[in-house]
């Protein structure tokens, strides 16, 4: 069975990116969020095996979201997307649980790759 993925991603050109990516490698994308909110309630909603989450976004920013989920979900699998230049808050990111984060633009092998270490 395909692994279910949450994207989330305040610029809807970044979620069609990813989910291009995702699907054409076996993924299944159940939902996407445009802000760290919409990803908490997705994710409660739906239970993905992995979220793929923007660190910068409106409402509520990916670090935010990524605890509020860990709250739910001790066990819950997130990937952090992050500009370049953004190193502080990725750290910010692991610390907080993330299990690993991908650089922007996107790179479809180390998407992928990042996704399957982070499942497996």
């Amino acid at each position: 069975m395909a692994q279910r993925i949450l994207i989330v991603d305040d610029a809807a050109f970044m979620r069609m990116m990813i989910k291009d990516i995702l699907t054409k490698n076996g993924f299944e994308v159940v939902g996407e969020a445009q802000d760290g909110a919409d990803a908490v309630e997705k994710f409660k909603e739906l239970s993905p095996d992995l979220v793929t989450m923007d660190i910068t976004m409106p409402e509520m920013d990916g670090i935010t979201s990524l605890k509020n989920i860990k709250q739910i979900d001790s066990n819950a699998k997130i990937i952090m997307c992050s500009a370049m230049g953004q190193q502080a808050m990725v750290i910010d990111a692991i610390q907080a649980g993330a299990k690993d984060f991908i650089v922007k633009p996107f790179q479809a092998d180390r998407v992928i790759e990042a996704i399957q270490k982070a499942l497996s």
